[in-house]
Order: structure tokens, then sequence, then C-alpha cells
């Protein structure tokens, strides 16, 4: 599918140069022509898995859109001269999609999240949008489908005619789940938001809105959940090190 937006290189993972209206701009066009296609919520540990694991990089750069889902990562494509980039993290996306989708009449589909949370995200999303079309969800198991499973997924979701999937089974799942089945379904769009099925239902507390621009927001979940995120963000350092050393030349940037 071509596009104009310019993608640039960070540790080999190629970002989109988006803000959020660039982002709802895409979608809405993806939709009206009926194309297929999968949005990557790209934080730094993302970027740091795909440089532990190059089995990972094909899943990111193979995406429609790969998004700057954090501030360290909007800061080196400004220092890259795209003075418009801005942060859009999975749960400013769902929001703001939701939003401008409400007098649009597009579908929803949820995949991912605990038991009940779907439910409680459509609850969020109704008392805040009336006219939201929420067409179904589906809660899977913390272990790969089996065939016949992952069929009958695909069976309803089909049924079910959404034009955007939600996808929120963590990283690199998600990414995983969507490259894979991104020919299979037939669905105009996938978006992989992570965590936002827990924030926006209201499972978790996001961090407060000055971390959020500052590019604390990644200690504010590390204070909440150490144990859980200690293996991610222990990469950070490192991401910092690697990044400064392409700026300077160190490593090869491609455009």
């Amino acid at each position: 599918m071509k596009t104009d937006i310019p993608r640039v290189d960070v540790l080999g993972v190629k970002i989109s140069a988006i803000n959020m209206s660039i982002a709802l701009e895409e979608i809405e066009r993806w939709i009206s022509s009926q194309e297929r296609a999968y949005i990557c919520l790209t934080p730094a540990h993302s970027i740091m898995d795909c440089y532990t694991n190059p089995d990972l990089y094909p899943l990111f750069n193979g995406s429609n859109m790969t998004t700057p889902d954090g501030m360290s990562i909007v800061w080196l494509l400004k220092l890259r001269g795209y003075s418009y980039v801005e942060r859009v993290t999975g749960s400013d996306l769902m929001d703001a999609t939701m939003r401008y989708s409400a007098q649009r009449g597009w579908k929803h589909y949820f995949y991912g999240g605990q038991e009940g949370i779907p439910e409680k995200l459509t609850k969020h999303f109704l008392c805040r949008y009336p006219d939201l079309k929420i067409v179904g969800a589906y809660s899977p198991p913390f272990r790969p489908l089996t065939p016949e499973e992952d069929e009958d997924v695909v069976a309803r979701i089909h049924q079910a005619k959404p034009d955007i999937i939600w996808v929120g089974i963590s990283s690199p799942k998600q990414e995983i789940w969507m490259a894979s089945h991104v020919d299979i379904l037939d669905v105009p769009i996938l978006i992989g938001v992570g965590a936002a099925f827990d924030f926006l239902s209201g499972k978790k507390k996001r961090a407060p809105l000055w971390m959020q621009k500052t590019g604390l927001e990644w200690l504010f979940r590390f204070i909440t959940e150490p144990k859980r995120l200690w293996p991610r963000y222990r990469m950070y350092p490192w991401f910092s090190v690697l990044a400064l050393a392409q700026m300077l030349g160190f490593r090869k940037q491609e455009k």
C-alpha cells in the first residue's frame, strides 16, 4: 500500500513521521478505500526488542504505519528535521479515533484484554461517544490459539464486519498476530495498542499529563509495576547510547 508519509530509521525500525491529525487522515483513507493495513504503536522498548531479536524488524517495518509512541522517539525525529511530529500512543490514538469515527459510522472490534476488560472498554467509550458502533470483542487465552480456535475467531470477526480491530495483547505478540492476520481478515485496519485496554477501561492508572509530555511516563509505569516492567526498562540506557551513536554517525542511518 502506497503512502507519502516518510519513515525515519531509529536503530533499524522505520518510524512514521506523523502526528495525530496525519494518523487519523490515513486511517480514514484506508477505510474509505477498503484497503488492508496494520498499525504498530512503537515505544523505545519495542525498538530494543527488535535490536535484540532481529526477527521482529519485519513486523514493525512491514506495517503501514509505525507511530512514535515515546517522547524520546519524538525528540529524535524532531532532531532529524520533522518538527511537526507528535507522540501517538495507543490510548490517545484509540480515544481520538473513537471520537473521530462516531459521526462516520465506523465499526470497532476489541481483540485482547482479560475477561471483562472489553466490556468495561465498551462502556467507557459509549459513555463518551453514544453514537459509536462497537460490534464485538474477544478475550483470547494467555497461550497460543489452536488452529481451530483461530478459525473460530476469524469467523466471528467476519460476521461482525468491523472497520477497525483494536488489538491489546502486549508487544510483540500483537504485532505477530496482526502481521499474520492482516491478509486473512476482511477488515481494513488492525491497530496494536498494548496496555491501552487497561488504561482506558480503568484497570490501570495512567501517568499524569506532565509526565507524559516530559518523557517520564515510563518511570510512572515502572514505579507502579516494577517487577513486570524491569526487564523492559533496563534496556532504556542502552537505547539512549545507541540512538546517540546513530545521530553522531557511528551507526548507519537510513532515510
